[in-house]
């Protein structure tokens, strides 16, 4: 169904994905001070399974989900799991507005993979993007002062990470629907984290229960916000909008952890929000032939 374009409309669409989003990482740290990565992933995938149930079901059933690429969909959500493994990790390491900053920097990964697999052709405007990207994380991880954490790598690992993940989720939509693509994320997820999960399983309080319950729930519903912004906007209106959740976590951060961002960390944050905008700028239209 086609809607009437609203920025006002994407605007409102795109503050439940911020505010989700914000509760996705702050719920995310408190669930792993009793959880380890690997039973807050089960959580989330299993979570996030029953939440597709009645979409798959509503569909078609388990038919939708079949697919003809099913070694694609294994290799990019192992490499997602994997990612996901190292974001949240990073939240117990670093402060989250940091972990946000860095993760900016998927647009970049995700562009030089679409030029390397897909054929994608890397632009002056696309090339200026990767430079800022990557002088913007050197600039918040500074290798050269010694002082880099691992908590940063794991940051910009995930960062990497999901920007593969991402170049190969454009390959896949071109054969298979969201939903089979949704569901192959969550049931290799899942399995990815069930036997480590198991062997190291102990019960969590309820607060910790609560907290991975709603790590689940913010994460499956903040991209349903997402899609419903991009009903009312191009991508050029809405993902700008979500530059916002690098402030939004570092207050959140400073607020309720007292954690400080050095002028390095804001300064290389501008520099990677200045990649992602530069990148966004759409491309030249050909010139209109006159008429005749």
């Amino acid at each position: 169904m086609d809607r009437t374009p609203s920025k006002p409309m994407a605007a409102l669409w795109m503050g439940g994905w911020l505010a989700l989003m914000l509760v996705v990482a702050v719920a995310g740290r408190e669930a792993m001070r009793e959880l380890n990565v690997f039973e807050l992933t089960l959580i989330r995938a299993a979570a996030g399974l029953a939440l597709l149930y009645p979409l798959i079901h509503r569909a078609g059933g388990l038919a939708v989900v079949r697919t003809q690429r099913l070694p694609q969909h294994v290799a990019r959500n192992t490499i997602h799991f994997g990612a996901q493994l190292c974001w949240f990790y990073a939240l117990t390491l670093i402060p989250i507005g940091q972990v946000v900053a860095i993760e900016f920097t998927m647009p970049i990964w995700t562009a030089i993979m679409a030029a390397m697999f897909l054929g994608e052709r890397i632009t002056i405007w696309k090339l200026t993007a990767i430079v800022l990207g990557i002088v913007g994380v050197v600039m918040i991880v500074r290798p050269a002062t010694g002082e880099v954490s691992p908590g940063q790598l794991f940051a910009l690992a995930a960062a990497v990470g999901f920007g593969i993940s991402v170049a190969m989720v454009k390959s896949l939509t071109r054969t298979d629907q969201t939903l089979t693509i949704l569901f192959w994320m969550q049931a290799v997820q899942l399995a990815g984290s069930l036997l480590p999960a198991l062997y190291l399983w102990h019960w969590p309080s309820l607060a910790t229960w609560g907290w991975a319950i709603l790590v689940a729930l913010c994460g499956t519903y903040s991209h349903y916000c997402m899609a419903r912004a991009m009903l009312y906007a191009d991508a050029t209106v809405v993902v700008p909008m979500d530059f916002l959740r690098v402030p939004l976590t570092a207050l959140a951060g400073w607020l309720l952890y007292s954690e400080r961002l050095d002028a390095f960390t804001v300064f290389g944050a501008v520099l990677i929000l200045s990649g992602n905008l530069v990148n966004l700028r759409p491309p030249a239209s050909a010139p209109a032939r006159a008429a005749g």
